[in-house]
């Protein structure tokens, strides 16, 4: 009885630690394709860099809002238990 309820405790917090994991490699390949086409944006028209810059920080910033919501969601679980 004791093993399995540790072995069920054990098996959440890694599917936790896997999860947040997930949730920043997602993060951090968003950001790059973000950051990369926002360069290659403006190197194609210098004159729109205000108009890109600011529609990348934008983006930037709901890609971070749904990583930290992952990475919220990875810690409920893993105190849950």
């Amino acid at each position: 009885m004791l093993f399995s309820m540790l072995m069920d405790i054990s098996i959440a917090h890694m599917g936790a630690a896997i999860g947040a994991g997930l949730a920043a490699i997602g993060a951090g390949i968003g950001i790059g394709r973000i950051g990369a086409s926002a360069v290659e944006g403006i190197a194609r028209q210098p004159e729109a860099a205000g108009k890109i810059q600011g529609v990348m920080l934008v983006i930037a910033a709901l890609v971070e809002v749904a990583a930290l919501f992952g990475l919220v969601i990875c810690l409920l679980v893993s105190f849950k238990s």
